[in-house]
């Protein structure tokens, strides 16, 4: 079961095409903390109850970070066997991440909260690190089926949708790669805000690893096989609060003195939780997905018609930034984006990039360099598990304005070159845009776009497909909140 939601909560992040978010888009919304900012309370009560239960099996199956710390961990066993030793508890450190945490969610930070979130934080390791690796295998596939006279596979972009955030990225995985690999689970059992609340649950678990004093013989074999170093054998006690239920201890007892069950049926001091799973051998098979690809490189157009360079766009000053169709405005965004970057992954117009703006750090905003917010999309919505883009059809996209475009004279190739053009106004999908002659009183003169505020939705056809260069002579202006037209 682990192996199923570590792989396919990876493959959301990575399947370009959005396939794997028709079969498996539920698993995103299962998560702890997503679940939560979207009032999912019909998930908060199931995971709750299946933490009473059984203890923590959230975080040994379902959290896709705690599948890849027990990768890093078990690639890290293989070079040295019987490794871990019991440590105290570090209670302080795990409730004041947890004070913390809570206070910059309430008080508008949760991009910042999100730094130690367990789903966001792998979000943007796949994301970042893994899927342009995803996507360069796909785009060596795609070029040897061309050659093949094949259309199974199609190339697409990768390019650094932000810097910070890959920075991030990668310290994250460092960080967490070299811990699992030394100690196991020490980021889950002394960071993790969500294994601190589900750790405290579990202390309560109606089922546990039991040990049973009768059969033990102190051969520490169950507390140097614990990876979470929960168990003291000299004083045959489990810490429940920090024990992730992956069984190992009960695997590695020769003479069956661990046993899953209810404390009262075993007779013992003290016990821990979840039964067997013995599906969790198998992690090596899944660390090969990491690999795919990693020396080919994606190619960008650069030319036109292998005549002349293009010139990238550049990014213009926005006042208001922009944000999805169902994102309700800036407030509600803020409030519940972690900064996951599934909504980035998953965009299939390029639009969505992390911010790098202090307040919204690393959360998602529209900008239009490499395509345009279509009217018939609305992927982002179907797949955000936070609540931070609320589901949208596609015709109320349409009618949602989510900015205005604003129109400068001075770059427009009318002016600068004394061409006609009007491309914007004939891609613009909601008819906000009237051509009208250059100069007063001249009908045959070259003609200049007006822009009817009313009518625009912000979806910045006009500004992706406007030929000037580097900035576009039409952009978009984010609305604070946005508005049905």
């Amino acid at each position: 079961m682990a192996a199923v939601f570590f792989v396919s909560v990876t493959m959301l992040f990575l399947d370009f095409a959005g396939v794997w978010h028709g079969w498996f888009g539920w698993m995103a919304k299962i998560q702890f903390v997503p679940a939560v900012l979207a009032l999912n309370v019909a998930v908060v009560v199931g995971l709750v109850l299946l933490t009473l239960l059984c203890g923590r099996v959230y975080c040994s199956v379902i959290c896709p970070l705690g599948v890849f710390q027990d990768v890093a961990s078990r690639l890290g066993g293989s070079f040295k066997k019987n490794r871990f030793r019991y440590s105290p508890a570090l209670s302080w450190l795990r409730y004041a991440v947890l004070v913390v945490f809570i206070v910059a969610s309430v008080a508008g930070f949760i991009s910042w909260a999100g730094l130690v979130e367990p789903y966001s934080a792998y979000g943007r390791m796949v994301s970042n690190l893994f899927a342009p690796l995803y996507r360069w295998g796909n785009n060596l596939l795609a070029y040897w089926a061309e050659r093949a006279d094949s259309y199974a596979f199609y190339e697409t972009d990768v390019w650094l949708k932000g810097l910070s955030t890959f920075v991030v990225a990668v310290a994250t995985f460092a960080v967490l790669a070299v811990l699992a690999w030394r100690n196991g689970r020490t980021y889950c059992n002394t960071i993790c805000p969500v294994g601190t609340v589900l750790g405290f649950l579990s202390r309560y678990a109606w089922l546990r690893p039991v040990i049973d004093t009768s059969k033990c013989v102190n051969c520490n074999l169950c507390e140097r096989n614990c990876k979470s170093s929960c168990i003291d054998i000299k004083a045959r006690r489990i810490d429940y609060s920090r024990c992730v239920a992956c069984m190992d201890c009960i695997a590695k007892c020769p003479k069956g003195a661990i046993r899953y069950a209810h404390p009262k049926t075993v007779g013992v001091q003290e016990a821990s939780s979840r039964r067997p799973d013995n599906t969790r051998r198998s992690f090596l098979t899944v660390a090969s997905l990491f690999a795919v690809g990693t020396w080919v490189r994606a190619q960008e157009k650069k030319v036109d018609g292998g005549l002349a360079a293009i010139e990238e766009k550049k990014v213009p000053e926005r006042k208001v930034p922009l944000k999805p169709a169902g994102a309700k405005g800036l407030r509600h965004f803020t409030a519940h984006c972690t900064a996951c970057q599934l909504c980035v992954s998953a965009c299939p117009n390029g639009v969505l990039r992390p911010s790098s703006a202090l307040g919204t750090w690393m959360q998602p905003e529209m900008s239009y360099e490499r395509g345009y917010c279509r009217p018939e999309c609305v992927r982002c919505s179907e797949v955000c598990p936070t609540g931070a883009i609320r589901p949208i059809t596609v015709p109320d996209k349409s009618s949602v304005q989510i900015g205005h475009a604003v129109f400068h004279a001075e770059n427009c190739i009318v002016n600068t070159d004394g061409v006609e053009c009007g491309n914007c106004a004939r891609h613009c999908p909601s008819g906000a845009i009237l051509m009208v002659p250059s100069v007063e009183g001249k009908p045959d003169s070259l003609k200049l776009p007006v822009v009817n505020e009313e009518r625009c939705i912000g979806c910045g056809a006009c500004e992706y497909l406007c030929p000037a260069r580097p900035f576009s002579a039409i952009h978009v202006e984010g609305h604070e909140v946005h508005s049905l037209i």
